[in-house]
């Protein structure tokens, strides 16, 4: 009968048309298609998944903890109700001239120790840029306290700092600059000197790595042009690294006042906030209220506070830098 019916059609000048398969046969590859594409567009949340809870355990429940904390006068008692505040904690942190204080301290911090730290950071990876012999030995030299324990330094600092320590016998036994030693821990200026002098110690390695790999991606090319038309070093460097390494410029100062501002275990364990709570800083006064006085409401409200101010001035800085990234470029 198909035989008969192509001749027919070849006969008029027809072409046969193929058969059509039936609509049940093309169901079953409709359906493997559309299991592909659902299987493929869930694929990259499978990944995503273990990473995400992670942070929503470690990171995310416990700041909702923390806020949820800092409207009650919480108990750690089993079995102890805790009483709603309101808003208590924090008229309490606004009236309380220890938190000012400490909050001065913290900014006193982040304003010693985040310029140093970028632009000694910033010329000692320009120095470190050319290539030498003992290149990989002083960027290790450099880099070395980045990974040493806070602990161990902040401990070390604190005997470097000491009445009969190595900075009073270099100064007053050495080099005669000071008429009597100097005790350094037991007043809130001097003991603020050497908490700041050890954070731009630590924290000078890390910026350089950071500038070191900005400065290894500015074009050879804009160099060698601003060169052949008079520019000299100083000019090269405003004109074509700065606007080349801007980007990583406004990196490393957030990341260091938002580290600025969370100083802990310097303070800790070099003056341990004394002499009276003169050294205090906003995380050494958060742990005192929380762990020793064991008032955890007043303790997340004074978190909460940092947190809030740490965000601010975090989007001030990401909004003044696009503004003076556009200026450069």
């Amino acid at each position: 009968m198909s035989t008969t019916t192509e001749r027919t059609a070849r006969a008029v000048g027809v072409a046969p048309t193929a058969p059509r398969r039936s609509s049940a046969a093309q169901r079953p590859q409709q359906g493997r298609r559309r299991s592909g594409r659902l299987s493929g567009g869930a694929t990259p949340y499978l990944f995503i998944a273990p990473g995400f809870i992670l942070f929503a355990v470690l990171i995310l429940l416990p700041i909702f903890q923390a806020v949820q904390m800092s409207f009650f006068d919480w108990k750690i008692i089993p079995g102890a109700v805790s009483q709603f505040l309101g808003l208590d904690n924090y008229a309490r942190a606004f009236q309380d001239p220890h938190f000012w204080l400490s909050l001065t301290n913290s900014g006193i911090y982040m304003l010693f120790t985040v310029p140093p730290q970028i632009v000694l950071g910033l010329f000692i990876a320009v120095l470190l840029k050319r290539r030498s012999p003992t290149q990989p030995v002083f960027r290790v030299l450099f880099y070395l306290p980045v990974v040493t324990s806070w602990v161990v330094v902040s401990l070390l600092f604190k005997f470097l700092f000491a009445d009969g320590g190595l900075v009073n016998f270099t100064l007053h036994d050495f080099l005669h600059l000071m008429n009597s030693d100097v005790s350094w821990l037991s007043g809130r200026w001097t003991a603020l000197v050497a908490i700041c002098a050890l954070g731009v110690w630590k924290g000078v390695g890390w910026a350089m790595m950071i500038f070191l790999a900005a400065l290894q991606g500015v074009p050879q090319a804009l160099e060698e042009a601003a060169t052949m038309d008079g520019a000299g070093r100083w000019q090269r460097f405003r004109v074509v690294t700065l606007p080349a390494i801007w980007p990583s410029v406004v990196f490393v100062t957030v990341m260091l006042v938002i580290g600025g501002f969370n100083v802990f275990t310097s303070v800790l364990l070099m003056t341990g906030g004394g002499p009276g709570g003169q050294t205090d800083v906003v995380l050494t006064y958060m742990y005192d209220q929380a762990f020793a006085n064991l008032d955890f409401g007043y303790g997340s409200a004074l978190a909460v506070i940092l947190a809030v101010i740490v965000f601010v001035l975090a989007v001030i800085q990401l909004r003044v830098f696009r503004d003076r990234g556009e200026e450069l470029s």
